[in-house]
């Protein structure tokens, strides 16, 4: 019975390439010019910062790791042309910056797909004995995005670890690495591996100035519900923290730091990392719609409404949290720019206790350095 499952699922992957007109050749479409990069500076200069990325990216920036790390590369340029490069260093980009590394390599037509929807199907057919093992294997509630990740999990971990590696050692700074979807990834030996028939999971990778990803992952605990489909959500025992040159470092991903009891898994962090992503474009001024994620017994129901989205990532979040902590300072990154027909929002979040700043607008990619007292 499963063979022949697995023989009609290809057999209907093979019907659709046909059908679309699909051809298989890697993309080589044009990439927009890097737009303009604004650096906002916060704080007097010291031994140690945060470096919140929030680059603009496009779906052509995905069509291999060579062309994520050159844009990426070009905001950490900004970064030291403003001297913000310094040893302790710990420069934080947004969430799902290395997810899209799922369609690295995928034909044309993925990228020039209007849709995510059109681009994952252009690159399900790329591979259709693959997907239709994957989509087998997979029992998720969303089981073809499922599938399409953990297809492609090993050659993302092994993209994803190519990229930040590198950058981390070209610029000797400690990453927090965005994050990325991946099948039940581990750290051995230095490197990041997955099991491929794992619970998929929205992780974050820290790397140290040489380029060695941290042991131990980040795990995302509350999915939001267009990831919670095909996501696990991750238990808070045992929540790493990172030894960096700049003080111990506790990372949250995105919807987690607005959850009291992930604060209380940190501990004695000093510094705090929140990789972000936000949808759909314009939500920030927008009244905000409450938790979509469980709510917490410390929020007024009745700020639903009553907020914008913007206002209430600073008061529910780690903007209006880090108090709580013992940590010093904190930052969160948004992911900018249009994948597909993905809009994004948000800006970029400096936290120190004496409370919260945010860059002034700006229509291109942003980088904000916050300087950390001794």
């Amino acid at each position: 019975m499963m063979r022949s499952a697995l023989i009609i699922l290809a057999f209907m992957a093979v019907l659709a390439l046909v059908w679309t007109g699909w051809r298989y050749w890697p993309a080589s479409g044009d990439t927009p010019p890097q737009e303009a990069i604004a650096v906002t500076a916060l704080g007097s200069p010291s031994g140690r910062n945060l470096i919140g990325v929030e680059p603009k990216l496009h779906q052509s920036d995905y069509r291999s790791p060579a062309a994520l790390q050159s844009r990426l590369a070009a905001y950490l340029d900004a970064a030291r042309d403003e001297g913000a490069i310094v040893p302790g260093s710990v420069v934080v980009f947004p969430e799902h910056a290395g997810t899209w590394l799922v369609a690295s390599g995928a034909p044309a037509t993925a990228f020039s797909a209007r849709t995510v929807d059109g681009a994952m199907m252009s690159l399900a057919g790329a591979h259709p004995l693959s997907f239709a093992s994957a989509l087998i294997g997979s029992d998720e509630d969303d089981r073809l995005a499922a599938a399409l990740f953990r297809m492609r999990s090993a050659a993302m971990a092994r993209d994803y670890q190519t990229i930040f590696a590198s950058l981390a050692r070209e610029y000797a700074v400690t990453i927090v690495a965005g994050s990325i979807v991946l099948a039940d990834p581990y750290v051995e030996d230095r490197v990041i591996r997955v099991r491929q028939d794992g619970p998929l999971y929205n992780v974050t990778a820290v790397f140290s100035p040489d380029g060695a990803p941290h042991p131990q992952l980040v795990r995302k605990a509350y999915p939001i519900p267009s990831e919670a489909g095909f996501t696990a959500s991750a238990p808070l025992e045992n929540y790493p923290l990172f030894d960096t040159p700049a003080g111990r470092l506790g990372v949250l991903i995105c919807a987690d730091s607005w959850h009291p009891d992930v604060y209380a898994a940190i501990g004695d962090a000093e510094l705090l990392a929140v990789p972000a992503y936000l949808q759909p474009s314009g939500v920030w001024d927008e009244p905000w719609g409450g938790y979509v994620t469980p709510w917490p017994d410390d929020v007024p129901r009745g700020d639903a409404g009553r907020l914008t989205e913007g206002e209430a990532w600073q008061t529910h979040a780690l903007a209006g949290r880090l108090s709580s902590t013992q940590a010093l300072a904190g930052m969160t990154a948004f992911l900018g720019g249009t994948l597909w027909d993905m809009g994004s929002d948000g800006r970029a979040i400096a936290v120190t206790r004496e409370g919260a700043s945010l860059p002034p607008e700006h229509d291109g990619g942003r980088v904000v350095v916050l300087w950390v007292g001794d």
